[in-house]
């Protein structure tokens, strides 16, 4: 198993970085996992909507040419479905048990993903309501990955 994360913009605290770190040697065990960082549009703190949207089309370009080939790409949007963890969990196994040896997750940059990459996606995941900055949301995303693994491997895991 393959799992990919393409993120929009580098982390640049280090307790972020530390605890993506932490994740990722922690699914070693389970599956190669890959960070791709791409370059977030240096964009003014007031943006008309139309220079959003070109600054997400952008990013959106630099995502797609650091997809993997032939991957099952999941796009992290506030639109897509929220599962809880065991939910989750059951729907990496589905992809996993279909023969999807590879999976992409993508993570927009501060004004989100363009709406089209999002359409392409072939799911799309809300980790929740609440709004987290775009960097703490990859360590957010790690964390659940593992924990589906440990969930699909019966292990246990603290609650």
């Amino acid at each position: 198993m393959y799992i990919q994360i393409v993120s929009v913009g580098k982390l640049k605290e280090k307790y972020l970085k530390d605890a993506a770190n932490n994740y990722t040697k922690l699914l070693s065990r389970f599956c190669r996992t890959e960070i791709v960082e791409v370059a977030e549009e240096k964009v003014p703190p007031s943006l008309s909507t139309r220079e959003e949207e070109q600054a997400r089309r952008k990013e959106a370009e630099r995502i797609r040419a650091a997809l993997a080939k032939d991957t099952y790409v999941i796009a992290l949007d506030l639109t897509g479905e929220q599962p809880d963890s065991l939910q989750f969990a059951q729907k990496l196994n589905e992809l996993m048990i279909a023969g999807k040896s590879r999976i992409s997750f993508i993570i927009g940059g501060s004004t989100g993903l363009d709406r089209q990459l999002v359409k392409e996606a072939d799911y799309n995941l809300c980790l929740s309501n609440m709004t987290f900055p775009h960097q703490l949301a990859r360590a957010i995303l790690l964390e659940q990955i593992y924990r589906c693994f440990k969930i699909i491997n019966n292990e246990t895991y603290h609650k």
